[in-house]
């Protein structure tokens, strides 16, 4: 995934910078927002994400975010040490997608960058074509199996059901999951997690597989004929 970082600190810029390519994150990092649009209207420029400072040097994150939502539906984070309800009001009315405030963790900002992308990636795609083998009606907290059968969900299998079949085949981080579904990073939720995926793989039955990624989190992925649920690798907590 490639990002674009829009920050004028340059320690800062220089550890996230790092930190982002230790996570497999390609990142352009620049420090004003006069750059900052420039880079982003070149013919052919390829960017999936913008990390913006509010607090540039020759103008406010505002006028940037304003500036790129008339030529491009980039996603945006904010990432800004203004933490005021008006702040955080204009920045999303301007058009960014998510607002962390500093100081911040490396795992939060990483977990809240790929919720914003999976929200994004999910505007663009019809979820019923999507979701591998079986349909979901999350109205009604269903699922429709290719046999017949009709399973009833909980409120949260029903959430993380539909983070995981939002990108099916492609692996969803822990920390993702747990910001999406139970909107903390915290690790003691990790074993929450766990439960309601080993609950998942016993209601979908051959429908469909979540896959364990080691040291990632999960993916959905379409069983291959004649697999039964325990025959896939990877299915452990």
């Amino acid at each position: 995934m490639r990002a674009l970082l829009v920050e004028d600190d340059r320690g800062l810029a220089d550890a996230l910078v790092q930190g982002l390519r230790g996570h497999g994150w390609s990142v352009r990092h620049t420090t004003t927002g006069r750059e900052a649009v420039a880079i982003l209207t070149e013919p052919g420029v390829d960017v999936d994400l913008v990390l913006l400072d509010m607090g540039l040097p020759d103008h406010d994150g505002l006028w940037v975010c304003q500036q790129v939502r008339e030529r491009s539906a980039v996603p945006i984070v904010a990432v800004t040490a203004r933490r005021s309800e008006s702040a955080v009001v204009g920045a999303l009315r301007a058009g960014v997608d998510d607002y962390v405030t500093k100081p911040y963790s490396l795992a939060v900002l990483l977990a809240r960058m790929d919720a914003v992308l999976r929200r994004s990636h999910g505007r663009s795609t019809e979820p019923p074509a999507a979701d591998p083998g079986f349909v979901h009606d999350r109205t009604a907290r269903e699922v429709h199996l290719p046999d017949g059968a009709v399973v009833p969900l909980t409120a949260k299998e029903s959430e993380l059901l539909a983070a995981l079949a939002r990108t099916p085949g492609e692996p969803v981080s822990r920390a993702a999951l747990m910001e999406e579904v139970w909107d903390t990073t915290w690790v003691g939720a990790s074993r929450t997690l766990d439960v309601h995926v080993a609950a998942l793989r016993a209601k979908l039955a051959e429908g469909a597989r979540i896959e364990t990624v080691r040291g990632v989190g999960y993916r959905l992925v379409r069983p291959a004929p004649g697999d039964a649920p325990g025959d896939a690798p990877g299915t452990g907590p």
